[in-house]
């Protein structure tokens, strides 16, 4: 009731999965060395406190507490974050207490770019640049993908490859649902 829905619930009966991701590990680092230090900084200063200003130490205690938290609210956002590609369009569902689904058709995209600084490549992510026809779409710029080559040829393979064998393999996985029962008959 409460968990936010899965991506694949947003799928229509029509649309094929090709890629369902998340933002790599490497998006919560530099929150983590924040928390870190912040948590350092909170604990020296309590214990270079003297004990006659218990009133400050508490408050530092607190504000650690607050810091906890937050990383902990930051590491449960990244976890249901999800970044989904159909045969059809993108998809990135985020959001802990309100959901949102971003979307964009593949039809629309008309370049794609990926790029990889050092540290990228040695953690295995990237950026995707995603462009489309002249407007500004909510999933043009995404940090921190996880594999950007897997992904940018699963994409390019969708927005600028043979159209007429993608559509006879979709046929055929649609027969393979159909005779599974777990198509729609209509």
């Amino acid at each position: 009731m409460f968990a936010p829905r899965d991506p694949d619930e947003y799928l229509l009966d029509s649309e094929r999965r090709v890629i369902r991701v998340r933002r790599h590990w490497a998006s919560l680092l530099w929150d983590l060395f924040e928390a870190i230090a912040l948590l350092a900084i909170c604990v020296m200063l309590s214990y270079l406190m003297p004990p006659a200003w218990w009133l400050g130490q508490n408050i530092l205690w607190y504000i650690a507490l607050i810091v906890i938290l937050r990383f902990a609210y930051l590491v449960l956002d990244w976890w249901v974050e999800r970044i989904v590609v159909t045969d059809k369009r993108f998809m990135m569902t985020t959001g802990v207490f309100t959901t949102r689904v971003l979307m964009m058709p593949i039809s629309k995209v008309t370049d794609l770019t990926y790029k990889r600084t050092a540290t990228g490549r040695m953690l295995g992510y990237g950026t995707m640049i995603v462009e489309s026809a002249g407007q500004f779409q909510a999933l043009n710029h995404i940090e921190y993908l996880p594999r950007p080559e897997r992904v940018y040829d699963a994409i390019s393979e969708l927005v600028f490859g043979d159209k007429k064998a993608r559509a006879e393999q979709f046929s055929m996985i649609k027969a393979q649902r159909l005779a599974r029962g777990k198509g729609k008959v209509g």
